[in-house]
């Protein structure tokens, strides 16, 4: 089976099924919606990305749980990922106590989870987004393009991308400015409207 064409109910039930390849498939094709998601919630990158583990553990966990009629396969992910969000937010607001503790007491109440419509229209923008920005990215030249990806997918700084490729810092730091001043040229007249690029 080439997970990589299976549609996402195909891939659930093979989760369900104990397929680790088609988890990663799934991880492969959402995890930067899930990301973005947390991130928006969040606004910690670290915390964003515990928030995406998560998710796909207990997307592990309960496929076997999934019914179509509690949403599309995405909606139902990205659920997930808003609630783990969600609880990560909340611990942090409540000092001195933890996810097991947090059910007692008074507590802030969090903005009502979005329906199914609003988690599938942010995904379509994620999506086109992401489209939008990946062909932008294979239009730079390769050194420019792995800097960025270095940083930006792999969450490294300058100075650990200096130390994994063996790049001088300063190079890097060049190679980075370049590439973004390049990204912004090609994507704002894309993008006007939609995305604000003027901290790029």
């Amino acid at each position: 089976m080439e997970y990589v064409r299976a549609s996402d109910e195909e891939l659930i039930a093979m989760i369900a099924d104990g397929q680790s390849e088609a988890l990663e498939a799934l991880y492969d094709r959402y995890s930067g919606v899930a990301y973005s998601l947390a991130l928006r919630i969040l606004g910690d990158r670290g915390a964003a990305e515990e928030v995406v583990q998560d998710t796909f553990v207990s997307v592990w966990r309960r496929a076997g749980t999934y019914r179509a009629k509690a949403g599309r396969p995405y909606s139902w992910m990205l659920g997930i990922a808003r609630n783990r969000a969600i609880d990560e937010l909340r611990r942090r607001r409540t000092p001195g106590r933890d996810r097991a503790t947090f059910g007692s007491g008074p507590r802030e109440t969090p903005d009502p989870a979005p329906g199914p419509a609003e988690i599938e229209e942010d995904a379509a923008r994620v999506s086109e987004l992401r489209f939008v920005v990946g062909g932008a990215l294979q239009r730079l030249p390769d050194e420019q393009r792995e800097v960025l990806e270095l940083a930006y997918l792999q969450g490294l700084t300058q100075r650990e991308i200096s130390e994994r490729t063996g790049i001088p810092l300063g190079t890097v730091k060049t190679r980075t400015r370049l590439a973004l001043k390049k990204l912004k040229e090609t994507l704002t007249p894309l993008m006007r409207g939609r995305v604000d690029l003027d901290g790029v």
